[in-house]
């Protein structure tokens, strides 16, 4: 296994993980405020919490959901056209993924620092940490374009989605 494999698959890894433990948040903020309703005293920041968690999940997923083909994509038209359209067609909706999201990192980054004056009502946290999932987003957005980008220019890569093995 390459070192670029290893690279990337630690990658993948990571944002699965991230995506994890932000879901596993999610269902205990959820679970406490299911339980803290069935009793009459549900916390206020529960609610919150949960929202964030959501925030978190999406913040890490969306980078493997490129990757896996699990967002929005209509291909049937692409998919259907002679040999080097398809490819071409993938490799230029890469390039238009990675170039919005590199173009927009600075701006996000705006918003994160925004979050320094401000505080979440019920948590008390600084704002920077929920503003940060935005800039997250673009970065993983970004990550798996490029890594699809030079794949695809690289001959390693098809750029068709990498699906995991059915189990």
């Amino acid at each position: 296994m390459t070192l670029a494999r290893r690279l990337i698959d630690a990658i993948v890894l990571l944002a699965k993980i991230g995506a994890g433990l932000a879901f596993a948040v999610l269902m205990g903020a959820v679970l406490i405020q299911v339980v803290g309703r069935l009793t009459g005293s549900s916390p206020v920041w529960s609610e919150e919490l949960t929202r964030y968690a959501l925030l978190y999940m999406i913040a890490f997923g969306a980078g493997v959901a490129f990757r896996t083909g699990d967002l929005v994509n209509v291909d049937v038209i692409s998919e259907s056209l002679p040999a080097p359209f398809p490819w071409i067609l993938r490799l230029l909706g890469a390039l238009a993924t990675a170039g919005l999201a590199l173009y927009l990192l600075p701006h996000a980054w705006k918003f994160v620092a925004i979050g320094k004056m401000q505080t979440a009502p019920a948590l008390g946290i600084r704002m920077t940490y929920v503003h940060l999932t935005v800039w997250l987003v673009l970065v993983g957005l970004a990550l798996f374009a490029v890594l699809r980008v030079i794949g695809m220019l690289t001959g390693t890569d098809d750029g068709k989605p990498h699906r995991p093995e059915e189990e």
